[in-house]
């Protein structure tokens, strides 16, 4: 008779709780049971780590072997408890020293040979595990997810013998070997967009200030082409940023490049895709693209051709930077903070207000067309773009992206030093931080009267010509700053002039 404990992790989410597998040896006929809320996969683990041990050389204990994971309220899913339970049923029965198992978590699925097979989703339980100062034991296939975290105490294994073998002292797991980020030289460069004057100017701003931005114009114009360009001259990402973001795509399944995990993601998804596609979902909840697009951009092209329902369920993400996604037996949360572009035709055949005229849509046609995107979910969207059709003639080279770069992180400085980034200030923060004379505080007023502002627009209005004074380097709000952030707020009205 025996019992024994393993530490382990299980996945909820973005989360990796903490996972106790207890194994009991007792009297009884010999036989195997598993409870605390195993899923299928992980009820289906006693053969396959009845099986392991026999072909790792390992003695088979002939007593009735109950395993509990707990906490027992907990669903369990997928083969990563493998692991954990094959060793706990070796130091129960005595083939394990148990000692010093207390500073150790387990992951990995058994092949019927004994070798390990990787986990999906284990970047969550690397970053859990550091926070308690456990060491984990990993798959060697996991390697490159364990080469991120270079502070967390991760080691490798091919073969159950090889841990049990560490576990006695009688050899040395590998560590993951660090990988350096590689630098973003192959992202797409601003230079390669000619003219467009007011569009990249536009994509300055969103990029210095985090803000959200729609681009507007018939087809053809560059409006994908300017958007692809955002993240080459977006600021770096952080450690902490980099890895909620690697956390996401560990769990989605998605390949990662250890050398480019710093990179920020470009996703654009096609204008058919569902609900559930976009924010996430499905029985076990798993991330939609706004979640893999954290901490990157989000396109959005023929925004009107979404359905009016999928489009609206990016409101809460846009305003929080998290979706919860619930279900009947699970409730998880994933990180959705992504910069949001989106591009649309002016009308249903594209040409509206064209110099050619070749627009043969009816005003009825046009408003109908538009009237797909809801009012709320255009308040959230910081600036409005007109992107015109253009002669490529005799336009030069634009800045490449370097240049804007620097400035934009100059601009993101300014406002780390002030807590948080302009299109994440909240009511203090803009009273404190945007402040506005008598005559500008009138004039915006009238601007918001005239072109039938809300109050969050007149906020975001707000933040927009702070964005546009730290670009400036300028510590106060001038009439510059803000005439120019009235500007990008609605196409075809002008605020009002006298001032």
């Amino acid at each position: 008779m025996g019992l024994a404990t393993i530490f382990s992790r299980a996945q909820v989410g973005i989360d990796a709780p903490q996972v106790m597998v207890e194994v009991h040896l007792g009297p009884g006929l010999p036989g195997f049971g598993i409870v605390g809320l195993p899923e299928t996969a992980v009820r289906e683990s006693k053969d396959r780590v009845r099986a392991a041990m026999d072909n790792a050389g390992f003695r088979r204990p002939q007593w009735k072997t109950t395993v509990s994971l707990a906490p027992a309220d907990l669903p369990k899913e997928g083969a990563r408890f493998d692991l954990p339970i094959a060793l706990g049923v070796l130091a129960a029965s005595g083939q394990v020293q148990a000692e010093n198992l207390q500073r150790w978590e387990f992951l990995g699925e058994l092949a019927l040979d004994g070798s390990l097979r990787p986990v999906r989703g284990c970047l969550p339980a690397i970053l859990k595990a550091r926070g308690v100062k456990r060491c984990l034991v990993l798959p060697a296939a996991n390697a490159e997810e364990a080469s991120l975290v270079s502070d967390a105490e991760v080691y490798l294994a091919d073969h159950l013998a090889e841990v049990v073998a560490a576990l006695n002292g009688e050899g040395e797991l590998l560590r993951p070997q660090p990988v350096e980020p590689a630098a973003d030289g192959d992202l797409l460069d601003l230079s390669e967009v000619l003219g467009q004057h007011r569009a990249r100017r536009a994509l300055e701003i969103c990029a210095a200030g985090s803000h959200n931005l729609l681009l507007i114009g018939p087809p053809g114009t560059g409006k994908t082409l300017l958007a692809s360009r955002l993240p080459g001259i977006l600021p770096p990402m952080s450690e902490d940023e980099a890895l909620e973001a690697a956390a996401v795509a560990s769990i989605a399944g998605m390949g990662l490049e250890p050398a480019r995990w710093r990179t920020r993601r470009f996703r654009s998804p096609h204008h058919t895709a569902s609900g559930i596609a976009l924010v996430g979902g499905g029985s076990k909840p798993r991330p939609g693209e706004i979640s893999l697009a954290h901490g990157g951009v989000l396109f959005l092209d023929e925004l009107p051709e979404f359905s009016r329902h999928v489009l609206e369920v990016l409101r809460e993400p846009m305003e929080s930077g998290r979706i919860t996604i619930s279900r009947a037996a699970v409730q998880a949360e994933f990180p959705s903070r992504f910069q949001l572009v989106a591009a649309m035709n002016p009308c249903p055949c594209g040409y509206a207000g064209d110099p050619s005229g070749r627009c043969t849509c009816t005003p009825d046609q046009t408003r109908r067309y538009r009237d797909r995107i809801s009012g709320p979910l255009l308040d959230r969207i910081d600036l409005h773009v007109e992107v015109p059709r253009q002669s490529l003639n005799g336009h030069a080279p634009g800045e490449p992206s370097a240049a804007v770069r620097e400035r934009v992180i100059a601009a993101r400085e300014r406002q780390a030093r002030r807590g948080a980034v302009n299109a994440r200030l909240d009511v203090a923060g803009i009273r404190t931080h945007c402040s506005l004379s008598p005559r500008m505080a009138d004039f915006l007023e009238q601007a918001c009267e005239r072109l039938q502002l809300s109050a969050r627009a007149h906020h975001r209005i707000l933040r927009i010509a702070r964005t546009l004074a730290d670009l400036d380097q300028s510590e106060a709000l001038e009439m510059t700053h803000l005439s120019e952030a009235i500007g990008y707020r609605q196409l075809d009205r002008q605020p009002p002039s006298g001032y």
